[in-house]
């Protein structure tokens, strides 16, 4: 009877490591989402100084290097949002799912082509001003 209860313990405890480590597989791939959007909101926030330059120091001359400026920035949002989605992508290939659902990778691509449009869009405007 003392072999059955220890085979029973040792088994119980076996399931709890298991879904333990399941779980945080699952914390993790939630965690590679919210770094994602993290670094989304890192890139418009490259975004918002560009403009924020323009409404800062209107009458900055040459006008030309504000404009300069301002583009690094916005380049800066485009690395930002490229290696957000680049890196994610290698963390939602590297880990499984148990009891969460990943976002499908096409979704973070497709964020990032948006959001680089946008900002190429902003640098087409502060460009014509």
């Amino acid at each position: 009877m003392t072999d059955r209860s220890n085979e029973d313990t040792t088994q119980i405890k076996t399931d709890w490591a298991e879904w333990r480590t399941d779980w945080a597989e699952d914390r993790t791939v939630l965690a590679n989402e919210r770094t994602f959007a993290g670094w989304m909101r890192t890139g418009m926030a490259a975004i918002a100084i560009s403009v924020g330059l323009h409404a800062v120091f209107p009458e900055a001359e040459p006008v030309w290097i504000l404009k300069a400026v301002s583009t690094l920035f916005i380049a800066a949002s485009l690395v930002i949002f490229w290696s957000a989605w680049r890196n994610s992508k290698k963390g939602q290939v590297r880990l499984n799912t148990h009891d969460t659902e990943r976002q499908d990778g096409k979704t973070f691509g497709l964020l990032s082509s948006m959001f680089s449009l946008g900002a190429v869009t902003v640098c087409a405007v502060l460009w014509s001003l």
